[in-house]
């Protein structure tokens, strides 16, 4: 993590946060099957993304969290008014112009639509004010929003008990939607963020020895923010289904329910915190390196060279000859595997591929003989 939400600097963030690598992780899936190990990353992944929430979130994500409740109840609020559980005036519909729908509602119920979104306005600017870095991947967040928001408008526009008896033409709506949103979360803004992920840990984090790498790929998973996407793209369904199904009905049929609007504010505030973590968690790993989030191809279209780190061949640290141990682009050493006979190799202080014996962790010169480090082949590393 390169810079914490409130500003303050790397050596900083450095003294006062818990690397990633340094939590632990729990066995309780794996003690039933190794294969659940990756339960236990994700769940441990997840404890520790909700202690950074916790120590590292302040008044400016509160006062957006309260921008997002205020907007749900403001926007659903119907007790004392009944505009929404009568189904107000089927003869008038839209927002602009006088004879507009949006107009001619109960000034009650005009007042608190209002308020509902000028919190919404208020969340979305904050939004794009707080996480630079992201906010072209925000954008495309939102727009997949409201496609899914118009792809259940229009399934229940042909069904109004959608998913009920619901036709081929109904279902066609809701799966497009999603698939943009698919494509949007997934292709575009998560590989953005993994693509930049990538490029700041082979820049940033290069060292001669790979257990400081894998230690900073590990620091820097994005297993449990993936997770997040496809959690918030589920609660999102559901919220946007439970608003319009409650209202779906002609005001003749309209049985309003408030447990579907109660479903709908729940999950739908549910669907909006992890929508500012999806935000939130890039910019704070990558702020403070990274001048904006894109994926490699996007950065080659804007004119940006993105260099891949070559394999580096290792040299005696002794007489400066080339030997036979080299660093890949991740920062692994990789030398053959001594027992005689044995063709394999592995990464130093793992075992063969062949053999399975161990790699050692110190290599002789053929040139001079001298018996260095393995790390120290590939530059000096200063000690503080």
């Amino acid at each position: 993590m390169e810079l914490r939400s409130d500003g303050e600097s790397e050596a900083e963030g450095v003294a006062l946060m818990e690397r990633l690598s340094d939590h632990p992780t729990g066995s309780i899936f794996s003690n039933f099957n190794r294969r659940l190990q990756i339960l236990d990353d994700l769940f441990s992944e997840i404890s520790y993304s909700f202690n950074l929430i916790k120590k590292y979130w302040g008044a400016k994500e509160l006062v957006m969290m309260a921008f997002c409740v205020s907007g749900f109840i403001l926007g659903t609020w119907d007790l004392g008014i009944g505009e929404i559980s009568s189904g107000g005036d089927y003869d008038r519909w839209g927002i602009m112009g006088d004879e507009s729908g949006f107009l001619h509602m109960k000034d009650l119920a005009l007042i608190v639509s209002l308020l509902s979104l000028i919190c919404w306005l208020g969340f979305v600017v904050m939004l794009w004010n707080s996480y630079p870095i992201m906010r072209e991947n925000m954008l495309y967040l939102l727009i997949g929003m409201g496609f899914i928001l118009f792809g259940f408008i229009r399934a229940h526009a042909e069904n109004p008990d959608f998913p009920t008896e619901a036709g081929l033409k109904s279902w066609t709506w809701v799966i497009i939607a999603n698939l943009i949103l698919l494509f949007l979360s997934t292709f575009v803004v998560r590989r953005a963020v993994v693509e930049t992920r990538d490029i700041h840990v082979q820049r940033k984090h290069a060292h001669p020895d790979p257990r400081v790498v894998d230690r900073a790929w590990k620091d820097h998973s994005l297993f449990a923010w993936s997770s997040a996407i496809a959690i918030w793209i589920v609660f999102l369904n559901i919220s946007f289904w439970s608003s319009t199904h409650s209202i779906a009905p002609s005001p003749g049929d309209l049985d309003f329910s408030f447990s579907l609007v109660l479903i709908h504010i729940l999950t739908g505030i549910i669907a909006t915190f992890l929508l500012l973590i999806i935000v939130w968690f890039p910019e704070f790993m990558l702020g403070a390196t990274e001048a904006r989030i894109q994926s490699s191809r996007a950065r080659e279209v804007s004119g940006e060279e993105v260099q891949a780190k070559k394999v580096e061949q290792g040299k005696c640290p002794v007489c400066n000859q080339n030997t036979i141990a080299t660093m890949d682009e991740e920062g692994k050493i990789t030398i053959p595997c001594e027992i005689e006979g044995c063709r394999g190799k592995g990464i130093v202080g793992s075992d063969c591929k062949e053999c399975d014996s161990k790699i050692p962790t110190r290599l002789v010169c053929v040139n001079c003989g001298s018996n260095t480090p393995v790390g120290g082949h590939f530059g000096r590393v200063e000690a503080w």
